[in-house]
């Protein structure tokens, strides 16, 4: 019985996640690009991913940045797997970071989220900089432009990656180690 209720939890906590992930990904992919910023498009993906990894850990957050990675890697239509990698990598490291040192709140979820979206940007700029010939000073303006742009979305989205994280914390039996 214990067993069966363990499953339909962890089930349910599947569904939420993906869900989370299909809205963010609906909202970035086709409504925020009607809302540009000086031309500007936000990155919401990986600050979900990001606040998945900093209040679950590190195994689901690696999962989460899979998943966000080829969600963005759809959106932006970036080569294949760049985020996908990057995401992965970055949701690995803040979830080892919150199994480890880092406290989970809205500082550490925050800052994380600022250095991964630096990063993502930062991917973003590199082929432009290496095959296209842009210069880097006027990239970097856009990457900066396009970091605070996206980090106006972190308000709304910490309540519903903290929620979430509550609710994976009470799935885990007593006396599992993240």
């Amino acid at each position: 019985m214990k067993k069966r209720i363990f499953r339909r939890r962890i089930f349910v906590s599947i569904i939420l996640h993906a869900l989370l992930f299909f809205v963010v990904y609906a909202l970035q992919d086709m409504i925020l690009i009607h809302l540009q910023l000086f031309g500007l498009v936000p990155l919401i993906l990986p600050v979900a991913a990001t606040g998945v990894a900093v209040f679950e850990g590190r195994d689901i957050g690696g999962i989460a940045g899979i998943f966000a990675g080829i969600m963005c890697d759809i959106s932006f239509n970036a080569p294949v797997g760049v985020f996908t990698v990057l995401l992965a990598f970055t949701g690995l490291l803040v979830g080892t970071l919150a199994d480890t040192v880092m406290t989970r709140g809205f500082l550490s979820f925050y800052i994380t989220s600022v250095v991964v979206l630096a990063i993502c940007v930062v991917a973003q700029m590199f082929p432009l900089v290496f095959f296209v010939g842009i210069p880097t000073q006027a990239l970097v303006m856009v990457a900066v432009r396009q970091t605070i742009y996206s980090m106006l979305f972190v308000f709304p989205l910490f309540p519903a990656v903290r929620a979430l994280g509550r609710r994976a914390g009470r799935i885990l039996p007593p006396g599992k180690i993240r």
